[in-house]
């Protein structure tokens, strides 16, 4: 065989057993990422399986896939041509959960003191604190440009490339002046939160950070760092995700951040594992392996006793927010950068909190100046787009229109997740504004949107 048909047929080899191991890497990611999940949307929001499998799981490599839905043991077990099986467990006042690295069994027996709200009924009292709201808003809104803006929202101009919008809320000055649902949705509809998640997990830190648990600008207490260059990283460069931690956030396929999130068991305990890229401070990454670092700290902080009623006790119930849900992973620690789910309405409380400068009803929740912080540009955001887990509006001191949303004001910051998930809050204008979906083949321009409504807004 002549040399170059030799190096020919070595290459279609080497790229077949690398098309071949990327698939089976693949494959899990499939089925576990549609068993998660199709359980939550099934067991916690009691939506119908048919219809999630069609929505949710219709597109794309998740079409793939064959789930079935176990009514007995609240549970969802996904595969890809029958292989790759992976299974999702849902537990009460928990939600779901990934059976990885861990037997079904010892994950069912975990104990958790998770928190039990008090009851109230929300629907016999005043807004923020429960769902009566104004039935008129106050003068000076224009209310036809309003409307232009949820129709905007809400319209589908390419059925082929839906945009699927199911809510939008719109708080201006405290109340809600506008809200609309997709056919199939209300004021009751949990929604996925995706990577608003992380926003949660900067609210917590500030909260322990009120309290002296956690230390944001010293090294980040983390026992495997201290004996290598890792020590230097600070709490705050994990919340503005300039850790240098070497990380790869992409959704496409097999990567650090697919793996933590459907192979793992300790979500946290993995990213730890990322070595030192870069100087701590000096280069911006996006990386939801951070963030689960910072989960894991949290819990470390609280200490497993109180861990499970804490999130809900100290904030989601002192902001009205009683449907939030924050998932955790097989062992135990809230997934803190990606499975959260609210209702629109309790997203928008959510977004208030932080309008309010950490305060809500009365009552001091985050420390003072903890807002201030987290909407910070990060030293390594060259273009002012990242605080502390929050998104930013900010631009560059000298390109202020290079901001990502050039229509909307520059004090703007954003909660951002997956398919199009939005909470905007804008300070300068007194507004909480809050988009969620299913964009999977077409984003809304929320430049656009955002914009549309500020120009309703009292000049």
């Amino acid at each position: 065989m002549k040399l170059g048909k030799r190096i020919l047929l070595g290459i279609l080899i080497l790229g077949f057993g690398y098309g071949i191991g990327y698939v089976w890497q693949a494959l899990p990611i499939i089925s576990a990422f549609g068993a998660k999940d199709l359980c939550t949307c099934v067991f916690l929001n009691g939506r119908d399986a048919e219809e999630v499998m069609k929505q949710e799981l219709g597109a794309g490599l998740q079409s793939l896939g064959n789930f079935e839905v176990n009514a007995v043991d609240s549970s969802v077990t996904g595969s890809v041509f029958g292989l790759a099986k992976r299974k999702a467990i849902y537990r009460k006042g928990l939600g779901c959960t990934l059976v990885v690295e861990v037997s079904e069994a010892e994950l069912r027996a975990q104990k958790m003191n998770f928190h039990t709200m008090i009851p109230m009924n929300q629907d016999t009292l005043p807004w923020p604190m429960g769902n009566i709201i104004k039935t008129r808003i106050d003068s000076g809104i224009n209310v036809t440009l309003l409307k232009e803006a949820l129709d905007f929202a809400f319209a589908e101009p390419d059925p082929e490339k839906p945009i699927n919008t199911r809510a939008v809320v719109v708080i201006y000055k405290g109340d809600i002046i506008a809200e609309r649902y997709a056919p199939g949705y209300d004021i009751y509809s949990r929604h996925m939160g995706w990577s608003m998640t992380k926003s949660i997990t900067n609210a917590i830190t500030g909260i322990l950070t009120q309290d002296g648990r956690m230390k944001v600008f010293e090294p980040a207490p983390i026992p495997q760092w201290q004996q290598d260059e890792r020590q230097k990283i600070t709490v705050h460069n994990l919340l503005q995700a300039s850790s240098g931690l070497k990380w790869q956030e992409k959704y496409d396929g097999p990567s650090p951040a697919t793996n933590m999130l459907f192979k793992k068991k300790d979500m946290g305990l993995y990213a730890m594992e990322s070595p030192l890229e870069s100087e701590p401070n000096t280069v911006f990454e996006y990386s939801s392996g951070t963030t689960n670092i910072l989960s894991r700290v949290i819990r470390e902080a609280i200490g497993d006793e109180d861990y499970y009623r804490f999130y809900y006790r100290e904030l989601f119930e002192k902001i009205g927010a009683r449907s939030m849900v924050i998932e955790p992973d097989a062992g135990g620690t809230y997934v803190g950068s990606s499975f959260s789910w609210a209702t629109a309405r309790d997203w928008a409380r959510f977004g208030l909190l932080f309008l309010n400068n950490g305060v809500f009803n009365g009552e001091r929740i985050l420390p003072e100046g903890w807002v201030a912080y987290s909407t910070t540009p990060a030293t390594a955001a060259k273009r002012g787009e990242y605080g502390a887990q929050w998104w930013l509006n900010a631009g560059t001191i000298a390109n202020p229109d290079s901001r990502t949303y050039p229509n909307v004001p520059p004090d703007s910051f954003q909660a951002e997740g997956f398919e199009g998930q939005f909470v905007f809050v804008i300070p300068s204008k007194n507004l909480v504004v809050v988009r969620l979906g299913l964009s999977q083949k077409n984003d809304l321009d929320m430049n656009q949107f955002v914009s549309q409504v500020i120009d309703a807004l009292p000049r």
